[in-house]
């Protein structure tokens, strides 16, 4: 199934995805970003804050966001 990700670390960029039915918010972090924690993000769909076990459905559209930047 296809999402748009939007990743906000570092330069950022936007592209849609395919991703696996069932595929959770925990599960696509730890993809996207395997050396990162998920607290350190503010992580959404659709605009919305979810849970980490939030089933990722068709067209939605996905952003991690860090909350802390380094050197800032």
């Amino acid at each position: 199934m296809r999402i748009l990700f939007i990743a906000n670390h570092g330069g950022g960029f936007a592209d849609y995805i395919d991703v696996a039915p069932g595929t959770t918010i925990q599960d696509l972090f730890q993809q996207k970003l395997p050396s990162e924690k998920p607290e350190d993000y503010l992580i959404r769909v659709n605009r919305q804050p979810v849970s980490a076990d939030y089933g990722l459905q068709e067209g939605d559209r996905v952003s991690f966001t860090p909350t802390k930047i380094e050197g800032a």
